[in-house]
């Protein structure tokens, strides 16, 4: 697989979603941390910030609050619904969107105490007390019944990709948290796990009935990790930090199933990321991709941090499968978002194509 195809795809589901006259969904609601950020993080008191170039310097708007070059995954997925983009709920008006919003936050993860030391963020239950807040009072204005908007929240997608940071930014910091002195991994992916379905039954009881959770990508591959010197490894990852994280990932089918199978007419999709964020690290020449190992930014600290502002990038971001140390570039997200639109194997048990028509 190459870059040309998927590029050549994505733009003939855009062309083929225009013909439609309406939406295949009315609405699109994200959740999650940095990867799925659409500038929540802009108007918080934090240091997790992408609202500077050179984040989005290949994206239509420049620098949004993307924490990549140019879209990223809900991004993708709300062009091939016919959506707009989902906009950040934190910095909109938000009595006219009917079509989602996206609620997800750079640094924060499922756990309240995560990323905490970098500012203020939200983490899962702030984000679903701020979809409660949509659901309570900023839609009812725009359904004639509840009625009209159980069954506009039912037809919707809803969209999570979050736990990265709850390892990164908690358990994986010995000296700043004590988490991992107080669990094993064994019992930390399961308190994970069961804060998320306490969040999945919250997001349901409000109306979501369509909901894909991404697992939690590779990130004993990400340059964060690799290239801190704590982290002695042989090999292009620290195969450790992947095994800790597979705990979690490994958790998510068995709820998933169960939550569909419990709670009347939902659908729990996963979006299993892990593998195809491993292999495409592994042979990126199979995406289309020449360089899987160094951030396509300068960053500080030999590659372990964030974007520095305003210094220029590698020319041929589209090569590249990290952004910055801890990121994605538009061309991995967009294979993600095409393979989760279109292929049941990826995102499953159906993709989101398939997810529609239930």
């Amino acid at each position: 697989m190459t870059s040309m195809p998927l590029i050549f795809l994505s733009i003939f589901l855009h062309l083929g979603i225009l013909i439609h006259s309406s939406p295949l969904a009315p609405a699109l609601y994200v959740l999650g941390d940095s990867l799925f950020d659409s500038g929540n993080n802009n108007i918080l008191p934090t240091l997790a910030k992408a609202d500077y170039l050179p984040y989005g310097v290949n994206f239509v708007k420049g620098a949004t609050g993307r924490f990549t070059n140019g879209r990223n995954v809900a991004d993708f997925i709300a062009e091939f619904l016919g959506l707009p983009c989902s906009p950040p709920y934190m910095s909109i008006w938000r009595s006219t969107q009917v079509t989602g919003f996206n609620y997800a936050s750079g640094s924060c993860g499922i756990l309240p105490e995560t990323g905490d030391r970098f500012g203020k963020c939200l983490n899962l239950q702030e984000q679903i007390d701020l979809f409660q807040r949509t659901v309570l009072s900023d839609l009812p204005k725009h359904f004639e019944s509840s009625y009209d908007l159980s069954e506009y929240l039912s037809k919707s997608i809803f969209i999570l990709s979050i736990g990265s940071n709850d390892y990164i930014n908690n358990y994986l910091q010995p000296n700043l948290y004590n988490t991992s002195k107080h669990y094993p991994p064994q019992p930390f992916a399961q308190l994970l796990v069961d804060a998320l379905s306490q969040g999945f039954e919250r997001l349901y009881s409000l109306g979501a009935r369509k909901i894909v959770m991404f697992e939690i990508g590779p990130i004993g591959c990400i340059p964060s990790i690799t290239r801190n010197v704590r982290n002695k490894h042989n090999g292009q990852c620290v195969e450790e930090i992947n095994q800790i994280v597979s705990l979690f990932n490994q958790g998510l089918p068995a709820l998933l199933k169960n939550l569909t199978s419990r709670l009347q007419g939902s659908t729990f999709v996963l979006g299993q990321a892990n593998f195809l964020g491993y292999d495409a690290i592994k042979h990126p020449s199979k995406y289309g991709l020449t360089d899987s190992e160094t951030p396509c930014c300068t960053t500080w600290e030999n590659g372990t941090s964030g974007c520095i502002p305003l210094l220029p990038p590698c020319p041929h971001a589209y090569q590249h499968f990290f952004w910055d140390a801890f990121h994605l570039t538009e061309t991995v997200y967009s294979v993600v978002a095409t393979r989760c639109f279109n292929d049941a194997s990826f995102c499953s048990p159906f993709n989101i194509k398939q997810l529609i028509q239930l």
